[in-house]
């Protein structure tokens, strides 16, 4: 598969994406609040986020929950015990560059290091792309994934693959399409909540040529995230997607409480789209901040699932480096 320079013109959402705020004065200044004394300089994370995405910010209001998900804190300096830039083991889960393997039957592929959002807790913020992505790298990946029969499903992560152009995200999934014992493609994406406009004819011309079953899961974590024009986008995805899911993190001061939760549940459900997982914070170097303690966790569950049907309930999960699957925090 050639990841050859496209030369076509730029499509509206690339266009947002390099619009995207990157200097946290800017993004405060446009929300009405004192940048005051920054210190939050994080050359090697820096803010990234779609113009779309501030404006479901609330102007004036520094403990606004989509805010506090992408600018950067002081916090994030400080270095805690137990929190490290490998969380859930990817590095050692590595069969070749670009091709994760953790769970039996189950391939992923790191498509790209792209994201149109940097989210502060982003357990992938330290992994190291530029060692598993080249221009050899889906050639690879693809020759081991069609030589390991074992593989039923392939997942598509990164950074997120709606980061990649039409043109190399068809290329892929064309690719993937023709294995025969590949018998569903997951496409896991935060890009159609922080930068809908993304999920356009083209794409959904892109994932109507699929023959196998595509699942795609969704990244939201608040119900103020969900907007109109996200749940235009959903709609489009669910046309062309065997399930639409999401999956959340449990993020303090953000989602962490029984409210919150039952927001996000009701307004995803709205939206067209089936709660799936709530992780706790995998613990990533830099975002120790947003950690909630299991009990806490157990709390909120239990309180949201007091006020739910069972089907908009998520899971309450863990990953655990070495693990066979996601670790079940029961309630």
């Amino acid at each position: 598969m050639s990841l050859a320079h496209e030369s076509a013109g730029v499509p509206p959402w690339q266009q947002a994406m390099a619009a995207a705020y990157r200097r946290p004065e800017e993004l405060l200044a446009e929300l009405g609040l004192d940048p005051g004394n920054i210190h939050t300089a994080m050359p090697d994370f820096p803010l990234r986020v779609p113009h779309s995405y501030v404006r479901r910010m609330r102007c004036g209001d520094p403990q606004d929950p989509l805010l506090l998900q992408v600018l950067p804190q002081a916090d994030e300096h400080h270095r805690v015990a137990g929190f490290t830039d490998d969380p859930v083991g990817d590095l050692a889960s590595a069969r070749r560059p670009g091709l994760l393997r953790k769970y039996t039957g189950r391939a992923l592929i790191i498509t790209t290091g792209a994201c149109a959002v940097h989210c502060r807790y982003c357990f992938r913020r330290a992994f190291p792309y530029h060692e598993n992505l080249s221009d050899s790298t889906f050639t690879g990946v693809l020759d081991e994934l069609r030589r390991d029969t074992s593989i039923r499903e392939v997942i598509l992560s990164g950074g997120d693959p709606l980061s990649l152009s039409d043109r190399r995200l068809e290329a892929l999934l064309q690719a993937l399409d023709t294995i025969p014992h590949v018998r569903r493609i997951r496409l896991h994406t935060r890009t159609p909540v922080v930068l809908p406009e993304r999920v356009d004819a083209p794409l959904l011309r892109v994932l109507a040529q699929l023959r196998k079953p595509l699942v795609t899961v969704l990244h939201c974590n608040h119900a103020n995230e969900i907007d109109a024009a996200v749940a235009d986008a959903v709609a489009g995805l669910r046309a062309r997607s065997a399930a639409v899911l999401n999956q959340s993190v449990l993020l303090r001061g953000i989602n962490d409480s029984p409210d919150a939760l039952v927001d996000l549940s009701e307004a995803l459900f709205a939206a067209g789209v089936l709660p799936y997982y709530l992780h706790q914070l995998d613990p990533v170097a830099g975002a120790a901040h947003f950690a909630v303690d299991d009990d806490r966790a157990r709390a909120c569950v239990t309180g949201a699932a007091a006020r739910l049907p069972g089907y908009l309930v998520p899971r309450l999960v863990r990953e655990v480096a070495g693990a066979d699957a996601k670790l079940p925090l029961q309630t």
